[in-house]
């Protein structure tokens, strides 16, 4: 389990670095990225595991790095200058 939680977090990290080397205009600062990474990727372990047991390192593996991006990608910022939602409409 303690190996598990550990490469889920190196994994959850890697995720992060790879994203913020990437998009860093579309994503706010590494404060916020680098953690919403490791707990994607440990939530991601979890619910794997929950589901499927512990016998699947592959299938963990999956289970974190999707997880991972799709926390990430909750972050994510519009790639446009302009803003969006209400404030963006004419009055």
């Amino acid at each position: 389990m303690i190996v598990e939680t550990a490469g889920a977090l190196a994994i959850g990290l890697a995720v992060a670095w790879l994203a913020l080397r990437r998009l860093p205009h579309r994503l706010p600062g590494a404060r916020l990225v680098g953690p919403t990474g490791a707990v994607g990727a440990l939530l991601g372990v979890f619910v794997t595991h929950t589901a499927l047991g512990g016998a699947q390192p592959p299938a963990l593996v999956g289970g974190a790095l999707v997880m991972a991006a799709a926390l990430l990608s909750l972050l994510l910022r519009p790639a446009g200058g302009r803003p969006v939602g209400p404030t963006a409409r004419p009055a």
